[in-house]
């Protein structure tokens, strides 16, 4: 077997009558600063390798102050997509200062509103004419990725329900409503994929966020993505929901909402099947969700031949939401099934 660079094959010796040792390369104790005497944790990994780290390590993933020098012209957009990033690279204090000049009455008002709406655990904790100070106070103990990703699923369900009672009603506060609350899932889905980037970096904060495997980063962020675009849906069929002038055909609304529902307990489904790491559940709601294409085509055959063309129009936006959060639900089931897929593999 080819060895890299960075590996070295030492020989495991024998001490005493119970206990084996392993010589530590002098290069990397160097590196580390390290003397005799000093301790080092050594944890078992998930595939039976062991990781051998410094006592305080965590300070090459928590990363210290980012200084963010806003240059003059620049548009509040980019600034607060360079605060975005620094917020995913694990910062856990974001500067924002001028080169020159102060911050202007826009930029400050837009910093803070990023902050409150979009970036969960952060606070501004230091504010002037020439700069803003952003503290990120949250813990991985505090709200772990699974947590972080079950109250994303729960809100976007209740805003697609609250969608669909908007649209019974023709409730516009209730879908206005349904709207504003699209930012509390955006918040939580930054969160998550800050989580996630500094997993990456660190296996010691892999099972700090509440994972097991470097393997399941991947899968979470696109079971996160998925979460989030369930609520940008619900959120759309809101929009519609305020463009109608009158009730719809208690008759149609029934049908509409007995595909919604169906939509939605697929995707309730998914998020099971994630949090129990079930393979079954999950192949379930793939083929639950093709099903619900069947029940569209014929929901839509019906309309078109009793003539209603434009009621169609009007609600095929919706049936459009419905669907997509079905398929949605199948793209986070088709994760869970490659993650959970060694549970129904014999081996021999």
């Amino acid at each position: 077997m080819t060895k890299s660079s960075n590996q070295e094959v030492r020989k495991i010796q024998f001490s005493g009558k119970s206990s084996f040792m392993l010589a530590l390369p002098k290069k990397w104790v160097e590196e580390m600063g390290l003397h005799p005497g000093d301790q080092v944790v050594v944890s078992k990994q998930p595939d039976n390798s062991l990781m051998i780290t410094t006592r305080g390590d965590d300070s090459h993933v928590i990363k210290n102050d980012a200084v963010i020098r806003v240059i003059q012209g620049e548009s509040l957009s980019t600034l607060i997509r360079k605060i975005v990033s620094a917020y995913l690279l694990g910062y856990n204090l974001i500067q924002i200062t001028t080169s020159s000049g102060t911050l202007t009455s826009t930029q400050k008002n837009g910093i803070k509103d990023l902050v409150r709406t979009r970036l969960v655990g952060a606070e501004v904790v230091a504010d002037s004419s020439q700069e803003i100070t952003i503290q990120v106070l949250v813990s991985f103990f505090e709200l772990s990725v699974e947590n972080a990703l079950r109250r994303m699923i729960l809100i976007s369900s209740s805003m697609h329900r609250d969608a669909m009672t908007a649209l019974e009603k023709l409730d516009f506060d209730l879908a206005e409503g349904v709207i504003k609350t699209d930012d509390e899932v955006d918040r939580f889905n930054l969160y998550v994929v800050r989580q996630l980037k500094m997993a990456i970096q660190r296996d010691r904060v892999l099972q700090e966020i509440g994972l097991t495997s470097a393997r399941d980063c991947l899968g979470y962020r696109l079971i996160v993505k998925s979460v989030e675009r369930v609520a940008d849906h619900a959120s759309k069929i809101a929009q519609e929901v305020m463009t109608i002038k009158s009730p719809l055909d208690a008759r149609l609304y029934s049908e509409l909402k007995g595909l919604s529902d169906f939509s939605l307990k697929v995707f309730e489904e998914s998020g099971i099947a994630l949090f129990k790491r079930d393979y079954n559940i999950a192949d379930q709601v793939v083929e639950k969700s093709k099903l619900l294409n069947e029940l569209e085509k014929s929901f839509i055959e019906r309309l078109e031949k009793e003539g209603t063309k434009e009621i169609l129009h009007t609600i095929r936006p919706i049936i459009e939401g419905i669907r997509r959060t079905a398929e949605l639900a199948s793209d986070i089931a088709e994760v869970v099934l490659n993650m959970t897929a060694q549970s129904v593999i014999i081996t021999t």
